[in-house]
């Protein structure tokens, strides 16, 4: 029996409230993360992942106290993360409320860090978030909520965070984030392909239909998604309930 595949939503967070952009830009407040947790949890959310956008030391209190509340609402996995510079900073969202702990910026910068957070917590709580950016013939790793290039091939970095201690990896497509113009199937499938922990893919979801597509061509193990949520586009219970009727393993809620 295969695994079922995971549907995840995901809480991008500035200060106290959730917002969303489009190619990680023009963010617009999207709600409040304690009611949308509530609701994606009772709707059968397999896990959620919340991410400070802002990623900055006077909102880490902010952020902290944001996991607390929503990790109280929730029966599932809760993955957070957002700059995440140092072990210490990994414990502190662990001793939130966290199951899982999710690096970025940091560990392009420092790779060590993700052995340390592996060795900390096991390699199964560490999700290494690639944002990637198609250049030419491959794909570029953006660092800095995607606004620079760190210069680094998305596969091979992909490969070197996994033998470093990465437990899954979290791949948002840079150039549909926000689109609604389905999952960057050839990115997915390629870093799927390269790697031996699970993928879920990120940016660009809207349709069902973009979903079986992420899962049977792209391969991914989980998928992500923020604005269809949020704005009611879809429904995780109805998602849930669409897949399973096109032989898609998924855990249908009760």
């Amino acid at each position: 029996m295969s695994l079922a595949h995971r549907i995840i939503p995901c809480l991008d967070t500035d200060g106290e409230r959730v917002v969303k952009g489009v190619n990680f830009v023009g963010l617009r407040d999207a709600g409040d993360p304690v009611a949308l947790a509530a609701r994606y949890n009772a709707e059968g959310a397999d896990e959620l992942v919340v991410l400070d956008i802002a990623a900055s030391r006077d909102r880490r209190p902010t952020f902290l106290e944001t996991i607390r509340r929503v990790a109280a609402e929730l029966a599932i996995p809760l993955t957070a993360g957002g700059g995440i510079r140092m072990l210490e900073d990994g414990r502190a969202v662990v001793r939130a409320g966290a199951d899982k702990v999710t690096v970025n910026t940091a560990a392009v910068e420092r790779p060590e860090l993700i052995s340390e957070l592996s060795r900390e917590f096991g390699a199964q709580a560490i999700v290494v978030a690639i944002d990637a950016k198609r250049a030419r013939d491959h794909w570029d790793v953006m660092v800095r909520g995607g606004r620079e290039s760190a210069s680094l091939d998305a596969i091979e970095w992909a490969r070197h965070a996994v033998a470093c201690g990465a437990g899954e990896i979290l791949l948002t497509s840079v150039d549909r984030d926000g689109t609604q113009s389905g999952f960057d199937v050839s990115l997915t499938a390629a870093i799927s392909k390269a790697v031996t922990v699970p993928v879920i893919a990120s940016g660009g979801a809207r349709l069902p239909e973009h979903f079986v597509e992420i899962f049977e061509k792209g391969f991914a193990d989980a998928a992500l998604a923020a604005s269809i949520f949020h704005d009611g586009v879809q429904s995780i219970r109805t998602l849930k309930e669409y897949l399973a009727a096109r032989a898609v393993e998924v855990r249908l809620p009760c």
